[in-house]
């Protein structure tokens, strides 16, 4: 995973706040074999290696791409050691199953998947538009061996009537020779789940409350655990007003400024916006 919202498993360890939220939802604890490899950015081109749970190092970009194949055994032991401690494991791709101009040192996809031999579920997002381009294009692309690993293909975040889309599932198994395993409807209670993505903390900026005490945040490009913020977001009284690069801090009760893992460049972003200014 790459993010810089992380949580500290009961060893000790630092992983990916979504795994540690997928834990919770399998009733399970968190253990850094959920999350064997997370990536922290420190800038646009560079980033902190975790390797299960521990600072493993450095990397920029072009650096990961040779250091990945030296990374796949520890994501395999973590693999190994998962499979002796429960019956099912779900195992999430990051990126996407094509990025064939990554393929030859990737771990985190397909390159796993014919690494430790697991089938394959390909999922389509439908909110985002071209969902039958996009999956009929991942069939198109994919490498043969690679394909002969997906079992199915799911659609996802189908929103309003999903009898609309039943000829659309018939045409993507038709382009692609895959089974059409389901199509999920959109659940607007995701909402309510912590961020995973600084850019989905733009859309929720618009859901503010009214409260009768405003805190504003600024989006600072390298911000880190923002979920953290959650509790105040939660309070029915508390405004939490998340402030995007290009627009003044307003006048509000609280300043917050975030977490970061790359603070000076931070500051810099801060400086260029004039939030400095503001706060003063």
């Amino acid at each position: 995973n790459m993010s810089n919202n992380a949580a500290v498993t009961a060893e000790g360890g630092e992983i990916g706040r979504a795994q540690a939220l997928q834990a919770l939802a399998a009733c399970v604890p968190p253990s850094v074999h959920m999350n064997p490899v997370l990536l922290k950015p420190q800038s646009e081109i560079g980033a902190q290696v975790i390797v299960q749970g521990k600072v493993f190092g450095r990397a920029t970009a072009n650096e990961m791409q040779d250091l990945k194949p030296k990374l796949l055994p520890y994501v395999l032991e973590s693999f190994a050691v998962l499979k002796r401690e429960v019956d099912v494991i779900l195992v999430e791709g990051a990126g996407s199953a094509t990025e064939i101009n990554l393929r030859k040192n990737d771990i985190a996809n397909m390159g796993f998947a014919r690494a430790a031999d697991v089938p394959v579920v390909v999922i389509g997002d439908i909110d985002r538009g071209g969902v039958i381009a996009s999956l009929a294009g991942t069939k198109a692309v994919l490498d043969p061996e690679d394909a002969k690993l997906v079992a199915g293909f799911i659609v996802n975040r189908m929103r309003g009537d999903i009898s609309l889309f039943a000829n659309g599932m018939q045409e993507i198994a038709r382009r692609t020779g895959w089974p059409a395993l389901g199509l999920v409807p959109f659940f607007e209670g995701a909402r309510r789940l912590p961020a995973e993505d600084a850019y989905d903390l733009i859309e929720r900026r618009h859901q503010r409350s009214n409260g009768s005490v405003s805190v504003a945040v600024p989006l600072l490009p390298h911000i880190a655990n923002f979920d953290d913020l959650d509790p105040l977001a939660e309070e029915p009284d508390v405004d939490v007003i998340m402030v995007e690069r290009g627009t003044p801090l307003p006048i509000c009760d609280l300043i917050v400024l975030p977490g970061s893992k790359s603070t000076i460049a931070d500051l810099a972003a801060l400086r260029a916006q004039g939030w400095d200014i503001d706060i003063a």
